[in-house]
């Protein structure tokens, strides 16, 4: 594992050190900082499905399912396969789709969705996570 000594020898000029250069040398906050650095590509995402944490309730997820399919006349394969993570572009929502589906939902839960928020709705979670929060 690098230390702050030895990157700083590295990037001393001409591969010396100075003797002023800090060193982090045992320094278990220093390791870290760098070890952060070096694994930061392997560091998983905490927005994949798996670690998501849902705030909504399952009743106004329910009820955001039924008017998405309601709003995009989803078949019968398409409406059983839908979950509180599909998105409404897999479902072939196109961007009027989706304002109808907004309109809908404010129709549906008598609130106001902001156009900052609107357009951050991709997903059937994300549309009942703001409608709890709006209506909370």
């Amino acid at each position: 594992m690098a230390t702050l000594s030895a990157v700083s020898a590295k990037a001393g000029g001409f591969g010396t050190a100075t003797a002023t250069a800090p060193s982090w040398k045992g320094s278990r906050v220093g390791r870290s900082l760098i070890s952060m650095g070096a694994t930061r590509s392997r560091l998983v995402s905490l927005r994949t499905p798996r670690f998501r944490v849902y705030a909504a309730k399952a009743e106004t997820v329910s009820k955001v399912m039924d008017i998405v399919k309601q709003q995009l006349a989803l078949g019968a394969d398409a409406a059983a396969a839908l979950t509180p993570e599909s998105k409404f572009t897999d479902l072939g929502a196109d961007s009027l789709d989706t304002v109808e589906i907004v309109m809908a939902l404010e129709e549906e839960f008598k609130i106001t969705v902001e156009e900052d928020n609107a357009q951050n709705i991709t997903t059937i979670q994300e549309a009942a996570d703001l409608i709890d929060k709006l209506v909370g």
